[in-house]
C-alpha cells in the first residue's frame, strides 16, 4: 500500500474540503472503535463526501496511487469490517443521506447509502408502505451498511435477508468508475445479476453509494404472543404449529432464555414480566396482514389452543393493544444491550437448519459450562430461520478479563459443533476481519477460489478494505 505522506493525505482532503476530511485525533476516534469495543482502529484521515462524484474521485486517487480505503457506515458492524485496522483511510458514506425518491405503484424507494435505516421506515410509512428490514441497531445503522454486510433481523422469515429487499444498486468500483444499476424492475433477465457481488460483500469490491429498495404494503391487522415452553425442543414445535397454521402471516418468531428476561427486567426501565411465574424459555411469535379485517387473533388463539392442548406451551399472553405489543418486542429487542450491564459477554451469530437448533443449543451450552464453570448461557434469536445469537455472559464470580480471554477457545467450540450441524459461522453479522481466518476451515477450496478470483477481478490493487473476508 501507499506511503500516507501529508502530500498524499492533502490530496484526498482536497477532494471533500477541509471541513470534511477529519484530521483531528479526538474527532477521528469514533470512526475507529467499534461498537463492543473489541477493535481499536488506526486511521490518520476519515474522509466524508457528499456526492458519487466525490467517491468516485476518492476511489480514482486511491487507485492511482495504491492507498487502502475502507468504507464505513453507521460504524455498527459486529466483526470488524468497518475498522481500519492497519492505518487505512476511513471513507464514511453518512453523508450521502438523501431519500432519492419513493414509487409507491411501483413498491421502490431509492436511498443512498449514508441513510439511516429508521429514516427509511418512516418514509416508507409516510408512503403507507413497509420497509421490513428490521435491527436494534436501526436508529444507527445506515443501509449501506446493511446491504454490504447483507443483514438480518427479525423479519427474515417473512421477508428474507437485505438481499431479498433490493432491486438495483449504484456502486462506484475501486478504479473510480461508477456502475449505474439504479433498475427497479421485478424481473430483468438480461445476464448476470451483479447487484448480488456487492450485496454481503463487505465493502471489498466496491462501495455502495446508492439501492433500489422493495417495499410492501403495511400491515393492517397483528397479533402478538409471548408464550411461555419447557424447552427449544419446544419452542420448535410452537414454531411448527404456528407455521401449519398461519401460513404467510407468520412474520416473526423468536427464542429466548429466562435469563436473558432476567438481564432486561433487571436493567431496562420499565420492562414487566409478561408471564406470573418464571419459565425456562420463551417465544415472541407475531401474526400479520396486509388485509383489514383478517383474524389473526383467532389464528394466533388456534395456534395456542394447539399448543397447549399439546403440552408445547406451558402459559403465554397475548398483546392487548399495540403498546403491550410494543413492550412484547422491546424484552427481545434489549437482549443484546442489556448484556452489557452483566459483564463480559462472548458472542456468537451462528444458524443451523431449522430442525437442528434444539440439538446445536443442548450441545453448545454443555461444551461450554464445562469449560467455564457457572458460565450464563444466553442464546436468543430467530429460532423461525435457524439464526441464534449464541451468547455467553460471565459467571458472576468471575473477572471479566479472565473471562474474555476465553473468547478464542468458546468460539472455536460453537463452531466445531454448529459446523458439524451443517451450519454456517455466520448468519447475519458477516465475515469482517474477525472470522476472515476461519474461511480457509469452512470453504471448499474452489468456492474459496472463486471468492478471490472475483476480488482480484474487480478490485486487482488490493486497495478496497483489505484484510477483510478473504
Amino acid at each position: 500500500m501507499a506511503d500516507l505522506s501529508q502530500d498524499l493525505l492533502a490530496r484526498f482532503a482536497a477532494l471533500v474540503g477541509d471541513r470534511y476530511a477529519v484530521t483531528d485525533t479526538h474527532e477521528i476516534e469514533p470512526y475507529q472503535r467499534e461498537r463492543r469495543d473489541l477493535y481499536r482502529g488506526r486511521a490518520p484521515l476519515v474522509l466524508r463526501p457528499g456526492s458519487v462524484a466525490e467517491v468516485s474521485a476518492i476511489l480514482t486517487l486511491a487507485s492511482e496511487t495504491g492507498t487502502a480505503i475502507v468504507p464505513q457506515g453507521g460504524n455498527t458492524g459486529l466483526v470488524g469490517g468497518q475498522i481500519a485496522h492497519d492505518g487505512e483511510i476511513v471513507l464514511s458514506l453518512s453523508r450521502l443521506n438523501a431519500i432519492r425518491s419513493v414509487d409507491p405503484d411501483n413498491d421502490t424507494m431509492t436511498v443512498e447509502a449514508g441513510v439511516v435505516l429508521d429514516d427509511i421506515h418512516k418514509a416508507a410509512d409516510a408512503a403507507d408502505r413497509l420497509f421490513p428490514l428490521s435491527l436494534g441497531s436501526e436508529g444507527s445503522c445506515q443501509i449501506g451498511g446493511n446491504l454490504s454486510t447483507n443483514a438480518g433481523g427479525t423479519a427474515v422469515l417473512a421477508y428474507g435477508n437485505t438481499r431479498d429487499l433490493v432491486l438495483g444498486l449504484e456502486v462506484v468500483l475501486a478504479d473510480g468508475r461508477v456502475w449505474n444499476g439504479l433498475r427497479s424492475l421485478r424481473k430483468d433477465n438480461t445476464g448476470y445479476d451483479l447487484k448480488d457481488l456487492f450485496v454481503g460483500a463487505e465493502g471489498t469490491l466496491g462501495v455502495v453509494t446508492a439501492a433500489v429498495l422493495k417495499l410492501f404494503p403495511k400491515p393492517r391487522e397483528v397479533a402478538t404472543a409471548f408464550a411461555a415452553v419447557a424447552s427449544p425442543a419446544a419452542a420448535l414445535a410452537l414454531f411448527a404449529t404456528a407455521r401449519a397454521k398461519a401460513g404467510t402471516q407468520l412474520t416473526a418468531c423468536e427464542i429466548l432464555p429466562r435469563v436473558g428476561l432476567d438481564f432486561v427486567l433487571r436493567h431496562a426501565e420499565g420492562s414487566r414480566d409478561p408471564m406470573a411465574e418464571p419459565h425456562p424459555w420463551y417465544v415472541l411469535v407475531e401474526l400479520s396482514s396486509p388485509l383489514k379485517g383478517a383474524d389473526v387473533d383467532a389464528t394466533m388463539q388456534a395456534i395456542l389452543e394447539d399448543a397447549f392442548e399439546a403440552g408445547t406451551v406451558r402459559d403465554a399472553a397475548v398483546a392487548a393493544s399495540v403498546a403491550q405489543a410494543e413492550a412484547f418486542w422491546q424484552i427481545r429487542l434489549m437482549l443484546s444491550e442489556v448484556q452489557r450491564k452483566e459483564g463480559g459477554s462472548i458472542k456468537n451469530d451462528v444458524s443451523v437448519p431449522v430442525g437442528k437448533v434444539p440439538e446445536m443449543l443442548e450441545r453448545g451450552i454443555s461444551a461450554v459450562r464445562a469449560m467455564i464453570p457457572g458460565v450464563r448461557p444466553v442464546p436468543f434469536g430467530h429460532i423461525g430461520d435457524g439464526n441464534l445469537h449464541f451468547n455467553f455472559s460471565q459467571p458472576e464470580d468471575m473477572a471479566r478479563e479472565d473471562f474474555m480471554a476465553q473468547w478464542g477457545a468458546v468460539t472455536d467450540a460453537i463452531d466445531d459443533i454448529v459446523l458439524a450441524l451443517n451450519g454456517s459461522i455466520s448468519a447475519e453479522h458477516g465475515i469482517g476481519f474477525m472470522k476472515r481466518g476461519l474461511m480457509e476451515h469452512i470453504k471448499d477450496p474452489v468456492e474459496l477460489d472463486l471468492m478471490r478470483a472475483i476480488k482480484a477481478t474487480l478490485d486487482p490493487k488490493g486497495i478496497l478494505n483489505p484484510g477483510k473476508v478473504v
